[in-house]
């Protein structure tokens, strides 16, 4: 952002989505506070509708039209955390692009979970990391995409030793002359051990196929266990959910997108604030590993790299028993 968010007097909002993951909404914070502006109110969050959980496609592009002359950049999470939407990225993208905003993406839940094309969508700039669905464990080295269009325009703002031209490096000059590209960005050398942890899991994503294999299986394995969640006696739709929280009853609703293609490898189930803890305790005592959020959420995600359609069925079955257990 320091590159790439350059606020101008009538070009100097940031648009992204409502409860975007925290590091995220810190930087876009102090990136705002660090030019003068206000994130309470250049800082724009757009919300999903009153009793909807994510947001409509249309109103996204939407919004990206109402403040077009007054962007500066358009940040979404590729994966929407906390609800598991993946965000049509291609047509935010291009809608940034039609206004004359620079369009970035936090690709850290979408990463080695669902193909990316950023070079072909036109992304000016991604990063991830690598301890999600990448598997290389907690602290594992992060990832950075700059497309090439911006090579010769945008150099980095933050010099940093590792982002020097390897040719000179250790001839230790004190003018700094970037690699080219995303290599340019790099601070310091990257940890050894990261580094191997990182391509253990990469060799395995090559082993079984690569990202698009495997995303057809995570289609299928996600889909099923869905279905098994949904014919569930305590699933409720989503309008249905609120009575049955209010009065704490086990119950549950599924606030990820159904389509296929508006979601990654994650279903997000929303308990009431109170059964949660409890629900999320006792699967956990089960052998079944998801991720709680509060308030209300629990996370599942049936890798394709690891998880089979047993693991789903079963996740769906002792789901049934630790409710039926909260009667």
């Amino acid at each position: 952002m320091t590159s790439f968010y350059k606020p101008a007097p009538q070009r100097y909002k940031i648009l992204c989505e409502y409860r975007a993951f925290p590091s995220d909404e810190y930087a876009f914070s102090s990136q705002a506070a660090l030019h003068g502006l206000s994130p309470e109110n250049d800082v724009i969050r757009l919300r999903p509708r009153p009793g909807e959980h994510y947001l409509r496609e249309s109103d996204i592009l939407d919004a990206i039209k109402e403040h077009g002359s007054s962007l500066a950049l358009v940040l979404f999470s590729g994966i929407q955390y906390y609800t598991g939407q993946w965000f049509p990225m291609q047509k935010i993208t291009r809608a940034a692009h039609d206004v004359g905003a620079i369009c970035g993406w936090d690709c850290a839940h979408a990463a080695g979970n669902v193909p990316l094309s950023l070079h072909d969508w036109d992304v000016d700039f991604a990063v991830w990391c690598t301890y999600k669905y990448m598997n290389s464990g907690p602290g594992g080295i992060g990832g950075l995409f700059i497309h090439e269009k911006w090579v010769d325009k945008e150099k980095p703002k933050m010099a940093g030793w590792w982002g020097h031209d390897e040719a000179t490096r250790f001839q230790m000059p004190d003018r700094f002359s970037p690699i080219p590209g995303a290599q340019g960005f790099q601070q310091s050398n990257p940890s050894t051990l990261n580094i191997a942890a990182l391509l253990g899991s990469l060799e395995l994503f090559e082993r079984a196929g690569g990202i698009n294999v495997l995303r057809r299986k995570a289609i299928r394995t996600t889909a099923y266990l869905e279905a098994l969640l949904k014919a569930s006696p305590y699933y409720l739709s989503a309008d249905k959910a609120g009575v049955a929280f209010e009065s704490n009853k086990p119950a549950f609703t599924i606030i990820t997108p159904s389509e296929r293609d508006s979601r990654g490898t994650q279903l997000s189930l929303l308990f009431s604030a109170e059964n949660m803890p409890v629900v999320f305790e006792e699967m956990t005592k089960r052998g079944v590993i998801g991720d709680e959020r509060h308030p209300g959420i629990i996370r599942y995600a049936p890798s394709a790299l690891y998880c089979t359609f047993e693991d789903c069925r079963r996740t769906a079955e002792l789901l049934n028993e630790v409710l039926a257990q909260l009667e």
